[in-house]
C-alpha cells in the first residue's frame, strides 16, 4: 500500500514562491511516475505536472515555466516548486503516484495553496 503525504501548502502573495513535498511510503514508489494534480473551486480537477521513475517531466500549459516537479527516489519524496505564483493557482494540490499518463493509482490527502495579496 502506497501512502502520500502532502506539506508545504499555504498562503502567499502574487508573485511569491512555494515548495510541496510529497512523502511517499512503500517500495513501489521508485518504480512509479509520481505526479500533482490541482482542484480550485468550481473548477475540474488539473494535471500540473508529471515525472517518470526515470526523471521525465511534463508539465500543464498553465504552469510551464514557473512550476518544476522532481523527486528524490533515495527518500521516496516528490516536490513540485511553484514560483511566480498567481491567484489562478489557488486550489487543492494532491500529489499523485501511478502509471502515466492520468497517475490515478494513489492519491494523497491534498494541500491548499492560496495566492492572494
Amino acid at each position: 500500500q502506497v501512502q502520500l503525504v502532502e506539506s508545504g501548502g499555504g498562503l502567499v502573495q502574487p508573485g511569491g514562491s512555494l515548495r510541496l513535498s510529497c512523502a511517499a511510503s512503500g517500495s513501489i514508489f521508485s518504480r512509479n511516475a509520481m505526479g500533482w494534480y490541482r482542484q480550485a473551486p468550481g473548477k475540474q480537477r488539473e494535471l500540473v505536472a508529471t515525472i517518470s521513475s526515470r526523471g521525465r517531466t511534463n508539465y500543464a500549459y498553465s504552469v510551464k515555466g514557473r512550476f518544476t516537479i522532481s523527486r528524490d527516489n533515495a527518500n521516496n519524496t516528490v516536490y513540485l516548486q511553484m514560483n511566480s505564483l498567481k491567484p489562478e493557482d489557488t486550489a487543492v494540490y494532491y500529489c499523485t503516484a501511478g502509471a502515466l499518463p492520468t497517475l490515478t493509482d494513489y492519491w494523497g490527502q491534498g494541500t491548499q495553496v492560496t495566492v492572494s495579496s
